[in-house]
C-alpha cells in the first residue's frame, strides 16, 4: 500500500535546506566517486562514517551516505563510456556497447541514454521501495529468533554465492569475517574471546576502523597500481540529449532493466552488478538484432544500467525493513544507523519514521539532481579523469588516518586499519571479493544472538529452525541453494573435463 502520509511527511524533512545541500553533496561526491575508476562507494562510505558520527541528525547523515551509494551507479557509466574502464563494478557490462558507441561517435548519445535509463529505473525502484517497505516491515514483526538466524544464514549464503567469481573464495571471506566479527566480548556471558594476549582486542573490533581499512587504504594501494594506464577517448561530447529514435529503440530495454534490478536487488549478494549481467542476457536474447551486441548496440546500455541503478534502491528494502544489509555499501549505511543508535529492522518504520521516510523521499529528489547533474554537466565529470589518482591518493590517505583516529582517539585504531588495509589489498590482488567479509562481520553478531537465544528458547532443540514455518522455509531455500550450486559446479566440471579429453584424443 501506497503510504501518501508518511511519503509527504519524508518530503518535508527531506526538503530541509540542511538536508537538500547534503542531499546534492552526496549525490555529487557519488557520481565523482563512480567516474574516478578505483574508489568505489563502500570506500568512499567507509572514509566519511567518522563524519557522520559528528553529524546531529542521523537523517541527514543517511541522506548523505544514500547520494554517495545510488549516486556512484550514475558516475559508472562516464568511465565505461569513455575509457572502457568501468568507474564501478556495476557499469562493467556497460563498457562493452558503451565503448564501441563512443568509438564510433556517439559517446553523447551513449551518456544520455545511460543517465536517462538510471533516472527511470531509479524511479521505478523508489515507488517499489514505498510500496513494498511498510508491508515488509508488519510481517517481519512476525520474525522471533529462529526466523532471524535462517534468514542471516539464507543472506550470508546468497552473498557468498552471488558475489565474486569463486564461491569458496566467498565462503572463505565470509568465514573470516564471522571470525573477525567474534573477536571481542561474548554478548551474553561477557567472555573474552580471541583477544591473543592484547588488551585493546578485548573490546569488540571497531566497525568504522575495519571498514576504513579494507574498503579505504585497502582500496587506495590497489588502485595506486592501476593509476594512469588510460586516455580519454575524446575530449568533446556532444549531442548528449539522446535522439527520439535512440530512446524509442531503448525505451523497453530501460523497463526490463528497472524491472530485473529491482527484483534481483531485494536479494542479499544479488545487487548492482548481477543484475546489469542478467539485463544484458535478457537484452540480447529479447533483440531483433542480436549480432549488434558488442559493437555499439544501445540496448546494451540502457538495460544494464538501468537494472543497476534500480538494484540500488531495492537494496535498501531489506536493510531497512529486516536489517540486512545485501552488499558493502549497505553494510556501511547499516553501520551508520547504529552508530546514531538506530537498529535498522522491523521497528525502524514505528519508532524512526522520520528517518525512513525522510532517506525514501531524499532519493526522489537524489535522482532529480543527479539527472540534472549528469546531463547537462557531463563535460565537468569528463574533466575529472584528468586528475591523476596518484594526487588523490596522499589526500584520501591523510584523511583515512585523521578520521579512524578521531572514532576513538586511540592509536590501536590506526594500526588495525593498516593491517587490515593490507589485508584488503592482498585479497583484491589474489581475486578475493571483500563484500562477504564484510557482511559475515555484520551478520556474525546477529547470527549469534540468534542461535543462542533460540536454542535457549527451545532446550536445545534444534528442529525450531526448520518446524516454525518461516524460519523452516528460509532454510529450506538455503539449502535448496546449496545444493544446487555444488549440482551446478558438479555439472560444469563434468563438461570441462569431456573438453579436455576431446582435446587429448585429438
Amino acid at each position: 500500500m501506497f503510504d501518501v502520509a508518511g511519503l509527504w511527511h519524508g518530503f518535508q524533512i527531506a526538503a530541509t535546506p540542511v538536508n537538500l545541500m547534503w542531499g546534492l553533496i552526496g549525490c555529487a561526491l557519488g557520481t565523482a566517486v563512480g567516474v574516478l575508476p578505483g574508489l568505489g562507494p563502500a570506500a568512499t562510505i567507509a572514509l566519511l562514517l567518522p563524519i557522520s558520527m559528528k553529524m546531529g541528525s542521523p537523517v541527514t547523515a543517511i541522506i548523505l551516505m544514500s547520494g554517495i551509494f545510488y549516486g556512484a551507479m550514475y558516475g559508472g557509466s562516464t568511465t565505461s563510456i569513455l575509457l572502457k574502464i568501468p568507474g564501478e563494478a556495476a557499469s562493467v557490462v556497460t563498457c562493452i556497447d558503451g565503448y564501441e558507441m563512443a568509438k564510433s561517435g556517439r559517446a553523447g548519445a551513449a551518456l544520455g541514454v545511460a543517465a536517462i535509463g538510471s533516472f527511470i529505473a531509479g524511479t521505478i525502484g523508489l515507488i517499489g521501495l514505498t510500496m513494498m517497505a511498510p508491508p515488509l516491515a508488519e510481517a517481519a514483526l512476525k520474525f522471533g529468533p529462529s526466523e532471524y538466524f535462517s534468514l542471516t544464514v539464507l543472506g550470508l549464503l546468497l552473498a557468498t554465492y552471488l558475489t565474486g567469481e569463486s564461491a569458496l573464495k566467498g565462503l572463505t571471506m565470509a568465514i573470516v569475517g564471522l571470525i573477525l566479527g567474534c573477536m571481542g566480548l561474548d554478548p551474553l556471558s561477557g567472555a573474552v574471546r580471541f583477544d591473543f594476549g592484547v588488551a585493546d582486542l578485548q573490546s569488540n573490533l571497531d566497525f568504522v576502523t575495519l571498514a576504513m581499512g579494507l574498503f579505504g587504504v585497502g582500496e587506495i594501494l590497489y588502485s595506486l597500481e592501476k593509476s594512469g594506464t588510460a586516455s580519454i577517448l575524446t575530449t568533446r561530447i556532444e549531442n548528449v540529449f539522446p535522439k527520439l529514435a535512440d530512446l524509442t529503440r531503448s525505451g523497453w530495454s530501460m523497463v526490463r532493466g528497472s524491472v530485473i534490478g529491482f527484483l534481483v536487488g531485494i536479494l542479499p549478494g544479488g545487487g548492482a552488478v548481477l543484475s546489469s549481467l542478467i539485463s544484458y542476457a535478457v537484452e540480447k536474447k529479447a533483440s531483433k538484432h542480436p549480432e549488434e551486441f558488442g559493437h555499439g548496440a544501445i540496448e546494451g546500455v540502457a538495460g544494464p544500467e538501468s537494472a543497476n541503478n534500480a538494484a540500488a534502491s531495492s537494496s535498501f528494502i531489506p536493510l531497512l525493513t529486516l536489517g540486512i544489509p545485501g552488499n558493502a555499501s549497505t553494510a556501511m549505511i547499516f553501520a551508520a544507523l547504529l552508530i546514531h543508535g538506530i537498529t535498522p529492522g522491523p521497528f525502524l518504520l514505528k519508532e524512526h519514521a522520520d528517518v525512513f521516510w525522510g532517506v525514501v523521499a531524499s532519493m526522489y529528489i537524489g535522482n532529480v539532481m543527479l539527472l540534472i547533474l549528469n546531463l547537462p554537466l557531463i563535460g565537468i565529470w569528463v574533466q575529472l579523469l584528468r586528475v591523476p589518482y596518484s594526487f588523490l591518493a596522499p589526500l584520501i590517505m591523510v584523511l583515512t588516518l585523521v578520521g579512524v583516529y578521531s572514532v576513538n582517539n586511540n592509536v590501536f585504531d590506526i594500526w588495525v586499519m593498516l593491517v587490515m588495509g593490507v589485508f584488503g589489498y592482498v585479497a583484491r590482488k589474489l581475486k578475493f571479493d571483500l563484500g562477504p567479509l564484510l557482511l559475515a562481520f555484520v551478520l556474525g553478531p546477529i547470527m549469534e544472538r540468534s542461535l543462542r537465544q533460540a536454542l535457549l528458547m527451545s532446550n536445545g532443540d534444534g528442529s525450531v529452525f526448520f518446524t516454525r514455518p518461516i524460519s523452516g522455509s528460509l532454510m529450506a531455500i538455503a539449502i535448496a541453494f546449496v545444493l544446487y550450486n555444488l549440482w551446478a559446479a558438479r555439472k560444469k566440471n563434468r563438461a570441462a573435463r569431456a573438453v579436455a579429453s576431446s582435446e587429448a584424443a585429438k
